[in-house]
């Protein structure tokens, strides 16, 4: 089967790209996950629309990526969150989240599905997670989860 990918797969593509995969992969995960749409001329033009959407918000090459991550080491990020008197979080935090408090934490604009948390994070305090910039380029940032009052 041919498709045409809308997000990053792991091990597959960016998006973009026409790739061809099993018929049971693509139509019981790729399509239902809205992670790729089928291929056909009329939709070879959507590719277009995609790949510039990309290079907009993508990470120009290894030096880019590290000067953005020694701008996110930089940066003191604090997250403020629901939790109980114990410091226990109602919840957990998300990469979502993360992506939040970086931009408001004067940081640049980073997708949050290459933010790499780990384990999740449930506990008031200090953590570090990882936002994998480039391939071989990844910032360690320290976020401060404090309760929100």
């Amino acid at each position: 089967m041919k498709l045409i990918l809308t997000t990053e797969v792991s091990n597959l593509g960016i998006p973009g790209d026409v790739v061809e995969v099993r018929d049971g992969y693509g139509r019981n995960f790729l399509l239902p996950q809205g992670q790729a749409i089928r291929w056909t001329r009329g939709a070879e033009k959507q590719i277009d629309g995609i790949k510039r959407a990309r290079d907009a918000r993508e990470i120009r090459g290894i030096e880019h990526a590290q000067e953005v991550r020694d701008q996110l080491e930089g940066l003191t990020v604090s997250l403020p969150v629901n939790a109980g008197d114990s410091g226990r979080l109602f919840g957990a935090v998300t990469a979502a989240d993360l992506a939040g408090a970086i931009k408001r934490a004067g940081g640049p604009s980073v997708d949050k599905r290459t933010i790499e948390v780990g384990k999740p994070i449930k506990q008031v305090g200090r953590h570090t997670v990882g936002v994998k910039l480039h391939e071989g380029v990844t910032a360690h940032l320290p976020v401060e989860v404090v309760p929100a009052s």
